[in-house]
């Protein structure tokens, strides 16, 4: 946006302004959850409009990898995984220490797999990543696009919403929630690059827009441990809908609970996969130590990078591991970037460092296959020469905290009781990783969107069936 922005606002009138153009549902947002919820809704006839702040619909789900986890998927069973949505859930719930809203981790591990078939009956080509386990899952649920990049499953998500009728306005930052005297949602004021304003009415609203990473303040404030880290994610997630929910009395969750991850490639600026790392690569300090079980998760992990000296690591593998990072188009996108560095030996690599050779060595030499080392990691193998290493920091992805809903994702006021035709899911809503940084576990961010998106639609269009036989 080339003016600058309003703070997000909400305006209390009786009606929208004069000639304001009017459709049944106006979603927020157009990443994967406001693109799954678009699709459901123009699938059960309902008409809808998608507001999206960037010219090309980008956000989180454009940045991220792109996998989706979801139990009981036909993909999944078509190639005999043993799995199911109590497992899933069970996951979920153990990763975040029990801290996971139980209603939201029941609703969206039994919708991920709802909107999963709906998308792929609709053209969307999936497969099911193979070879490794992601931190904390029990079974191989990880569907991707063949591409393997959140930016590819937009573009996929986002054809098919366009062709199957969903209007997406681009460039127009919403700012404005208008609500009536009892909360109802009246409609959407939002912001043009020059800085006019326009406005839509409607029925029922989605909120699919955003976390609030890219609030300095926010983060600052509500996330200490990960201030001045590097952030990963897009510059849109303002805490708008935040803003939102303080401004109109709603109650908020989770707000400590965020996803972290210790693979941000530094100074290239890009996302490493952690396949790597749980396939037996290790993050080493500058002085030639590990310091910490890798394979508990990458989210948490960002915590111990930043605490190194420097705030740095260097993810350290070898040939094998080479390969499988050289399927990952982020990774591959890094080592044209000069990312990649190599050694040829201990040495070499103590070099490359920077650390002490002999601290390397006792560091490398307590990596042997069969057994348990002093942080309670078992390594299938030990590391080959000639070693690879990519140099990493610590970083912020997007926060996993917002406005507290239902399973319905109906958002819900001070007193628990559900606003009226307000829905959220998300990055805008609390998601299912508890209220803090260990509690994410891989894919939670699309599993909230994805799961979330189906319900809220399913929601909206019930609501207004009902307000049409009122």
């Amino acid at each position: 946006m080339s003016a600058p922005l309003p703070a997000p606002t909400v305006v209390r009138a009786t009606q929208m302004p004069a000639d304001t153009p009017h459709v049944p549902v106006v979603i927020v947002g157009s990443g994967a959850c406001g693109l799954t919820a678009a699709i459901r809704l123009r699938e059960l006839g309902v008409d809808c409009v998608l507001l999206e702040r960037d010219a090309l619909p980008s956000g989180s789900t454009a940045l991220s990898s792109g996998l989706i986890p979801a139990a009981a998927t036909r993909l999944q069973k078509s190639l005999g995984v043993t799995d199911s949505t109590e497992l899933f859930a069970a996951d979920v719930t153990r990763k975040a220490h029990g801290q996971a809203a139980p209603h939201l981790v029941t609703a969206y591990v039994e919708a991920a797999p709802q909107a999963i078939d709906m998308l792929e009956r609709l053209g969307v080509t999936f497969e099911l990543q193979d070879g490794f386990l992601y931190p904390g899952h029990s079974a191989r649920r990880m569907h991707s696009v063949p591409e393997h990049t959140g930016a590819a499953l937009l573009a996929a998500m986002g054809r098919i919403a366009g062709d199957n009728g969903a209007d997406t306005l681009t460039e127009a930052v919403a700012r404005e929630l208008w609500l009536d005297a009892g909360d109802r949602v009246l409609g959407v004021g939002y912001v043009r690059p020059d800085g006019s304003r326009e406005h839509i009415a409607c029925d029922a609203l989605v909120l699919a827009c955003n976390g609030f990473g890219g609030n300095t303040a926010m983060v600052n404030e509500l996330l200490p441990a990960m201030r001045g880290a590097a952030f990963g994610g897009h510059v849109g997630n303002d805490g708008s809908a935040i803003a939102w929910g303080q401004a109109m009395g709603a109650r908020l969750a989770d707000l400590g609970g965020y996803q972290g991850h210790a693979s941000w490639v530094t100074p290239q600026g890009a996302l490493m996969s952690w396949a790597v790392i749980m396939e037996g690569g290790v993050q080493i300090n500058t002085e030639g130590r590990r310091f910490h079980d890798e394979t508990q998760g990458y989210s948490e992990a960002a915590v111990y990078v930043l605490a190194q000296p420097g705030a740095i690591a260097w993810n350290v593998f070898d040939g094998p591991l080479l390969t499988l990072a050289r399927t990952f188009p982020d990774f591959v996108e890094a080592e044209k970037a000069g990312a990649l560095r190599s050694a040829s030996d201990e040495a070499a690599l103590a070099a490359l460092i920077g650390c002490d050779p002999a601290t390397l060595h006792t560091t490398l030499a307590a990596i042997a296959p069969d057994q348990v080392d002093g942080f309670g990691r078992r390594f299938k193998r030990a590391l080959q020469a000639p070693f690879y290493a990519v140099k990493v920091t610590g970083a912020l992805f997007h926060t996993q905290g917002g406005l507290d809903i239902d399973a319905h994702c109906r958002v819900l006021r001070a007193d628990g009781a559900p606003l009226p035709n307000l829905v959220a899911a998300g990055g805008a809503a609390r998601g299912v990783s508890g209220n803090e940084v260990w509690g994410y576990m891989s894919g939670n961010g699309l599993l909230s969107a994805v799961g979330g998106g189906w319900i809220a639609a399913g929601t909206v269009a019930q609501q207004l069936q009902q307000a049409a036989h009122a």
